[in-house]
């Protein structure tokens, strides 16, 4: 088994061209699989993880309801967001500057085939990820992500998650609050769970912008951590 992550940092990227990017190296880790697999060979799988900042953007997984975007196709325009639907689970998400997007594209095999721990090791390594930074965060049974309070009036998400997985290899990821501007998140109902409110790091730390180079580098290492992985 390849425990090795290819890690890149696409800076800030369009979301269309991040997601052809993502696209091509899943179809890639597909084919070795399936080669392997007809020709009884075991050639390594690569494992990807790809950090990167969007534009203004929201997305509408597959199995989301565009009810939850709020936004005309004109205000779109006037805040210079962009929409796509596109092949992960979930509901409508926003992303953009100020936000840690981490994409990993892991062959699963090399690691474990279970999508449900998967998704809980993502969520441990925001938790612990903030918890580095003085928040305590935690989870919402049947709500995937990353949430604070819960369990009261208050509760407010920080991480949203949404994947998509073929032959246990993964796409898309999370999306981490560090210094976004919240006010696009009252454009749409954000995963589609309404009377939920919406938070960030800087928000939580008394309006304080956080060193997202520093934030990056723990969620790193605690998905490295998790995962039992390396650089």
């Amino acid at each position: 088994m390849n425990k090795k992550l290819e890690v890149q940092d696409l800076g800030r990227k369009d979301y269309k061209e991040t997601w052809d990017f993502q696209e091509a190296l899943f179809a890639k880790t597909l084919a070795t699989k399936v080669s392997n697999r007809r020709n009884g060979s075991s050639d390594p799988t690569t494992n990807h993880l790809l950090f990167v900042e969007h534009p203004h953007v929201f997305t509408l997984g597959k199995s989301g309801d565009i009810q939850n975007l709020l936004a005309s196709e004109a205000l779109l325009k006037e805040k210079e967001a962009s929409f796509y639907k596109i092949n992960r689970g979930g509901d409508i998400t926003y992303h953009g500057p100020g936000q840690i997007v981490a994409y990993p594209i892991l062959d699963l095999e090399n690691f474990f085939t279970d999508i449900h721990k998967y998704l809980r090791f993502l969520e441990e390594a925001v938790i612990l990820t903030l918890a580095d930074f003085n928040i305590s965060a935690t989870r919402s049974k049947g709500e995937t992500g990353v949430w604070l309070d819960v369990g009261t009036p208050f509760a407010r998400k920080i991480c949203a998650m949404g994947v998509r997985a073929s032959r246990w290899v993964t796409m898309h990821g999370l999306a981490l609050n560090v210094n976004v501007d919240l006010g696009y998140f009252d454009l749409m109902i954000p995963c589609g769970i309404k009377g939920k409110a919406v938070t960030s790091m800087a928000a939580e730390l008394g309006g304080i912008l956080q060193d997202e180079q520093a934030v990056k580098a723990s969620l790193l290492q605690h998905i490295c951590d998790l995962f039992e992985a390396h650089i």
